[in-house]
Protein backbone atom coordinates (compact mmCIF):
# COMPACT_ATOMS: atom_id res chain seq x y z
CA UNK A 1 0.00 0.00 0.00
CA UNK A 2 1.30 3.31 -0.75
CA UNK A 3 2.23 6.00 1.36
CA UNK A 4 -0.14 8.52 2.33
CA UNK A 5 1.65 11.70 1.29
CA UNK A 6 0.76 15.35 0.75
CA UNK A 7 1.77 14.73 -3.09
CA UNK A 8 -0.67 11.63 -3.04
CA UNK A 9 -3.65 13.92 -0.87
CA UNK A 10 -3.43 16.81 -3.76
CA UNK A 11 -3.76 14.30 -6.58
CA UNK A 12 -6.85 12.99 -4.99
CA UNK A 13 -8.40 15.98 -4.70
CA UNK A 14 -8.06 16.70 -7.86
CA UNK A 15 -9.47 13.84 -9.20
CA UNK A 16 -12.42 14.21 -7.48
CA UNK A 17 -12.93 17.23 -8.42
CA UNK A 18 -12.65 16.39 -11.62
CA UNK A 19 -14.65 13.33 -11.42
CA UNK A 20 -17.69 15.42 -9.95
CA UNK A 21 -17.56 18.55 -12.44
CA UNK A 22 -18.34 16.97 -15.78
CA UNK A 23 -21.47 15.00 -15.32
CA UNK A 24 -22.78 18.40 -12.90
CA UNK A 25 -22.04 19.86 -16.41
CA UNK A 26 -23.37 17.87 -19.40
CA UNK A 27 -26.68 18.47 -16.81
CA UNK A 28 -26.52 21.82 -17.05
CA UNK A 29 -26.75 21.91 -20.77
CA UNK A 30 -29.22 21.69 -22.95
CA UNK A 31 -27.62 23.07 -26.83
CA UNK A 32 -24.46 21.52 -26.07
CA UNK A 33 -26.24 17.65 -25.92
CA UNK A 34 -28.19 18.09 -29.06
CA UNK A 35 -25.40 19.08 -31.30
CA UNK A 36 -23.30 16.85 -32.89
CA UNK A 37 -20.21 16.90 -30.31
CA UNK A 38 -16.43 16.15 -31.68
CA UNK A 39 -14.26 15.54 -29.07
CA UNK A 40 -10.65 13.69 -28.97
CA UNK A 41 -8.31 13.36 -26.56
CA UNK A 42 -5.27 15.04 -28.21
CA UNK A 43 -4.15 18.33 -27.39
CA UNK A 44 -5.39 21.75 -28.71
CA UNK A 45 -4.02 25.23 -28.82
CA UNK A 46 -6.67 28.11 -28.90
CA UNK A 47 -7.08 29.52 -32.62
CA UNK A 48 -6.43 26.01 -33.65
CA UNK A 49 -8.59 24.47 -36.95
CA UNK A 50 -10.71 21.83 -36.94
CA UNK A 51 -11.82 19.93 -40.26
CA UNK A 52 -14.99 18.57 -40.33
CA UNK A 53 -15.81 16.07 -42.85
CA UNK A 54 -19.30 16.38 -44.71
CA UNK A 55 -20.69 13.07 -47.36
CA UNK A 56 -20.19 13.73 -50.86
CA UNK A 57 -23.75 13.68 -52.51
CA UNK A 58 -23.81 10.87 -54.98
CA UNK A 59 -26.74 9.74 -57.71
CA UNK A 60 -28.58 6.52 -58.95
CA UNK A 61 -27.59 5.64 -62.74
CA UNK A 62 -29.92 3.16 -64.51
CA UNK A 63 -27.70 0.52 -66.07
CA UNK A 64 -29.09 -0.42 -69.07
CA UNK A 65 -28.85 -4.42 -70.20
CA UNK A 66 -25.58 -4.55 -71.70
CA UNK A 67 -24.31 -0.61 -70.02
CA UNK A 68 -21.96 0.41 -68.20
CA UNK A 69 -21.34 1.82 -64.72
CA UNK A 70 -20.92 5.88 -64.61
CA UNK A 71 -17.97 6.07 -62.29
CA UNK A 72 -18.43 9.69 -60.09
CA UNK A 73 -15.56 11.25 -58.25
CA UNK A 74 -17.53 12.71 -55.58
CA UNK A 75 -15.77 15.64 -53.65
CA UNK A 76 -15.86 15.52 -49.97
CA UNK A 77 -17.30 18.35 -48.38
CA UNK A 78 -15.84 19.83 -45.34
CA UNK A 79 -16.85 22.21 -42.19
CA UNK A 80 -14.34 24.46 -40.33
CA UNK A 81 -14.60 24.66 -36.72
CA UNK A 82 -11.56 27.30 -35.24
CA UNK A 83 -11.20 26.45 -31.65
CA UNK A 84 -11.89 29.97 -30.44
CA UNK A 85 -13.16 29.55 -26.79
CA UNK A 86 -11.09 28.71 -23.86
CA UNK A 87 -13.91 29.16 -21.21
CA UNK A 88 -12.87 28.81 -17.30
CA UNK A 89 -14.28 29.45 -14.30
CA UNK A 90 -11.98 29.92 -11.20
CA UNK A 91 -12.84 29.43 -7.44
CA UNK A 92 -11.04 28.98 -4.31
CA UNK A 93 -11.08 27.02 -0.89
CA UNK A 94 -9.79 28.17 1.92
CA UNK A 95 -9.94 24.52 3.66
CA UNK A 96 -9.57 22.23 1.09
CA UNK A 97 -8.99 19.15 3.44
CA UNK A 98 -12.83 19.49 4.37
CA UNK A 99 -13.83 18.58 0.84
CA UNK A 100 -12.64 15.12 1.20
CA UNK A 101 -14.54 14.69 4.14
CA UNK A 102 -17.45 16.33 3.66
CA UNK A 103 -18.43 15.40 -0.49
CA UNK A 104 -21.71 18.16 -0.54
CA UNK A 105 -19.21 21.56 0.12
CA UNK A 106 -17.11 20.67 -3.04
CA UNK A 107 -21.18 20.31 -4.97
CA UNK A 108 -21.24 24.09 -3.44
CA UNK A 109 -18.38 25.55 -4.56
CA UNK A 110 -18.68 23.88 -7.75
CA UNK A 111 -21.93 24.15 -9.19
CA UNK A 112 -21.42 28.13 -9.70
CA UNK A 113 -18.54 27.08 -11.75
CA UNK A 114 -20.41 25.14 -13.56
CA UNK A 115 -23.33 26.79 -14.44
CA UNK A 116 -21.13 29.74 -15.55
CA UNK A 117 -19.68 27.13 -18.88
CA UNK A 118 -22.27 25.32 -19.21
CA UNK A 119 -23.95 29.24 -20.15
CA UNK A 120 -21.34 30.41 -21.94
CA UNK A 121 -21.01 27.23 -24.14
CA UNK A 122 -25.52 27.70 -24.29
CA UNK A 123 -25.22 31.37 -25.69
CA UNK A 124 -22.31 30.24 -28.30
CA UNK A 125 -24.22 27.65 -29.84
CA UNK A 126 -27.79 29.67 -29.94
CA UNK A 127 -25.40 32.56 -31.24
CA UNK A 128 -24.89 30.60 -34.75
CA UNK A 129 -28.91 31.12 -35.67
CA UNK A 130 -27.93 34.16 -38.23
CA UNK A 131 -25.61 31.51 -39.94
CA UNK A 132 -28.56 29.63 -41.21
CA UNK A 133 -29.25 30.79 -44.44
CA UNK A 134 -30.04 28.15 -46.71
CA UNK A 135 -33.34 28.26 -45.81
CA UNK A 136 -35.69 31.17 -45.49
CA UNK A 137 -36.28 32.01 -41.57
CA UNK A 138 -39.77 31.75 -40.80
CA UNK A 139 -42.04 33.59 -38.00
CA UNK A 140 -42.33 37.58 -37.94
CA UNK A 141 -40.92 39.03 -34.61
CA UNK A 142 -43.17 39.77 -31.92
CA UNK A 143 -45.95 37.29 -32.95
CA UNK A 144 -47.05 34.16 -31.13
CA UNK A 145 -45.76 30.96 -32.43
CA UNK A 146 -48.28 28.95 -33.91
CA UNK A 147 -49.09 25.39 -34.90
CA UNK A 148 -48.68 26.62 -39.02
CA UNK A 149 -45.10 27.91 -38.18
CA UNK A 150 -43.88 24.40 -36.50
CA UNK A 151 -44.99 22.77 -39.36
CA UNK A 152 -43.34 24.76 -42.10
CA UNK A 153 -40.28 23.99 -39.63
CA UNK A 154 -40.46 20.59 -39.93
CA UNK A 155 -41.46 20.84 -44.09
CA UNK A 156 -38.53 22.84 -44.70
CA UNK A 157 -36.26 20.34 -43.44
CA UNK A 158 -38.03 17.84 -45.00
CA UNK A 159 -37.31 19.56 -48.25
CA UNK A 160 -33.85 19.62 -46.92
CA UNK A 161 -33.66 15.87 -47.44
CA UNK A 162 -32.46 15.63 -43.28
CA UNK A 163 -32.83 11.77 -42.76
CA UNK A 164 -36.26 10.45 -40.87
CA UNK A 165 -33.81 8.92 -38.62
CA UNK A 166 -31.97 11.78 -37.80
CA UNK A 167 -33.76 13.29 -34.53
CA UNK A 168 -35.00 17.19 -34.73
CA UNK A 169 -35.11 19.79 -32.20
CA UNK A 170 -36.71 22.62 -31.46
CA UNK A 171 -35.19 25.23 -28.75
CA UNK A 172 -37.07 28.17 -27.81
CA UNK A 173 -37.36 30.80 -25.29
CA UNK A 174 -39.64 30.71 -22.33
CA UNK A 175 -42.10 32.93 -23.88
CA UNK A 176 -42.33 30.76 -26.86
CA UNK A 177 -42.63 27.57 -25.14
CA UNK A 178 -45.34 29.14 -23.36
CA UNK A 179 -47.47 29.85 -26.04
CA UNK A 180 -46.73 26.12 -27.50
CA UNK A 181 -48.21 25.02 -24.12
CA UNK A 182 -51.21 26.81 -24.91
CA UNK A 183 -52.09 25.90 -28.23
CA UNK A 184 -55.91 23.92 -27.51
CA UNK A 185 -54.36 20.40 -30.01
CA UNK A 186 -51.27 20.13 -28.35
CA UNK A 187 -52.27 20.73 -24.93
CA UNK A 188 -55.95 19.15 -24.28
CA UNK A 189 -56.09 15.26 -23.43
CA UNK A 190 -58.88 14.97 -25.88
CA UNK A 191 -56.82 16.14 -29.01
CA UNK A 192 -52.96 14.96 -27.64
CA UNK A 193 -53.69 12.58 -25.32
CA UNK A 194 -51.22 11.60 -22.97
CA UNK A 195 -49.13 14.19 -24.20
CA UNK A 196 -51.77 17.07 -23.71
CA UNK A 197 -51.99 16.13 -20.13
CA UNK A 198 -48.73 16.12 -19.10
CA UNK A 199 -48.33 19.98 -20.87
CA UNK A 200 -50.87 20.63 -18.55
CA UNK A 201 -49.59 18.58 -15.73
CA UNK A 202 -46.20 18.72 -15.76
CA UNK A 203 -45.66 21.59 -18.61
CA UNK A 204 -43.95 19.90 -20.68
CA UNK A 205 -44.30 19.89 -23.92
CA UNK A 206 -42.37 17.08 -25.04
CA UNK A 207 -42.33 16.22 -29.09
CA UNK A 208 -44.33 18.35 -31.47
CA UNK A 209 -45.02 17.46 -35.30
CA UNK A 210 -41.70 15.44 -34.98
CA UNK A 211 -39.85 17.93 -33.19
CA UNK A 212 -38.85 17.34 -29.50
CA UNK A 213 -38.98 20.70 -28.25
CA UNK A 214 -36.70 22.34 -25.51
CA UNK A 215 -36.93 26.01 -23.91
CA UNK A 216 -33.39 27.98 -22.85
CA UNK A 217 -32.74 31.22 -21.40
CA UNK A 218 -29.73 31.93 -23.93
CA UNK A 219 -32.37 32.29 -27.18
CA UNK A 220 -31.15 35.28 -28.80
CA UNK A 221 -33.23 38.30 -29.15
CA UNK A 222 -32.86 41.44 -31.32
CA UNK A 223 -34.53 44.56 -32.14
CA UNK A 224 -37.18 46.64 -29.95
CA UNK A 225 -40.48 46.98 -30.48
CA UNK A 226 -40.94 44.68 -31.67
CA UNK A 227 -38.44 42.36 -30.15
CA UNK A 228 -37.65 39.25 -32.41
CA UNK A 229 -36.44 36.14 -30.74
CA UNK A 230 -34.15 33.55 -33.00
CA UNK A 231 -35.97 30.51 -32.33
CA UNK A 232 -33.97 27.52 -33.71
CA UNK A 233 -35.25 24.69 -35.59
CA UNK A 234 -31.98 21.72 -36.82
CA UNK A 235 -31.25 18.47 -36.88
CA UNK A 236 -28.15 16.97 -35.00
CA UNK A 237 -25.67 17.23 -37.68
CA UNK A 238 -26.58 20.93 -38.12
CA UNK A 239 -24.20 21.90 -35.88
CA UNK A 240 -20.84 21.48 -34.53
CA UNK A 241 -19.28 21.64 -30.75
CA UNK A 242 -15.75 20.80 -31.19
CA UNK A 243 -13.84 20.05 -27.99
CA UNK A 244 -9.79 19.61 -26.97
CA UNK A 245 -7.70 18.74 -24.13
CA UNK A 246 -5.76 21.39 -22.92
CA UNK A 247 -2.13 21.22 -21.99
CA UNK A 248 -0.95 19.77 -18.45
CA UNK A 249 1.08 22.88 -16.46
CA UNK A 250 4.28 22.93 -16.49
CA UNK A 251 6.43 20.42 -13.89
CA UNK A 252 7.45 21.96 -10.64
CA UNK A 253 4.90 25.00 -10.97
CA UNK A 254 3.30 23.86 -8.07
CA UNK A 255 -0.38 23.73 -10.04
CA UNK A 256 -1.55 19.99 -10.62
CA UNK A 257 -4.31 18.75 -13.38
CA UNK A 258 -6.64 16.13 -14.37
CA UNK A 259 -8.84 15.83 -17.28
CA UNK A 260 -12.67 15.12 -16.78
CA UNK A 261 -13.91 13.38 -20.28
CA UNK A 262 -17.52 11.87 -21.03
CA UNK A 263 -19.14 11.18 -24.12
CA UNK A 264 -17.34 13.58 -26.30
CA UNK A 265 -17.15 16.56 -24.05
CA UNK A 266 -13.84 16.94 -21.83
CA UNK A 267 -12.46 19.29 -19.48
CA UNK A 268 -9.99 20.48 -17.40
CA UNK A 269 -9.50 21.04 -13.88
CA UNK A 270 -6.31 22.60 -12.02
CA UNK A 271 -5.47 23.02 -8.73
CA UNK A 272 -2.70 25.32 -7.52
CA UNK A 273 -1.88 27.57 -4.02
CA UNK A 274 -2.71 31.12 -3.60
CA UNK A 275 -0.38 32.30 -1.16
CA UNK A 276 -1.68 35.76 -0.97
CA UNK A 277 -5.59 33.88 0.24
CA UNK A 278 -3.80 31.03 2.03
CA UNK A 279 -6.35 28.87 -0.32
CA UNK A 280 -6.25 26.45 -2.69
CA UNK A 281 -7.41 27.76 -6.31
CA UNK A 282 -9.21 25.67 -8.61
CA UNK A 283 -10.14 26.62 -12.42
CA UNK A 284 -12.42 24.33 -14.49
CA UNK A 285 -11.82 25.43 -17.92
CA UNK A 286 -12.57 24.20 -21.53
CA UNK A 287 -11.16 24.62 -25.01
CA UNK A 288 -13.77 24.61 -27.64
CA UNK A 289 -15.48 26.02 -31.22
CA UNK A 290 -18.67 25.90 -32.44
CA UNK A 291 -19.58 26.05 -36.08
CA UNK A 292 -22.20 25.21 -38.39
CA UNK A 293 -22.10 22.07 -40.57
CA UNK A 294 -24.85 21.54 -42.56
CA UNK A 295 -26.63 24.73 -43.31
CA UNK A 296 -29.88 23.39 -45.15
CA UNK A 297 -30.11 21.16 -42.08
CA UNK A 298 -31.52 24.28 -39.61
CA UNK A 299 -34.00 27.59 -40.03
CA UNK A 300 -34.81 30.22 -37.85
CA UNK A 301 -38.43 30.29 -36.36
CA UNK A 302 -38.52 33.94 -35.58
CA UNK A 303 -41.49 35.07 -32.76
Amino acid sequence: MPAVTSANVANAIVKLVAVDALPALMGNLVMGNLVNRDFEPSLGQPGDTINVPIPPVLVANNLAEGGTVQTQNPSLGNAQIVLDTHAEATFQIPDVTKVLAVPDLLRLYMQPALVALAEKIESDLLGLYANFTANTPLGTGGTPITEALVDAAETALFEAKVPASEPKYLVVDSATYSQLRQIPRFSEFQTAGDAGLRAIVEGTVGKIKDFYVFRSQFVKKTGSNPVTTHNLAFARSAIGLAVRRLPQPLPGTGAIAEYAEMGNFGMRVVMSYQPNTLAQQFTVDVLYGVGVLRNSFGVQVNT
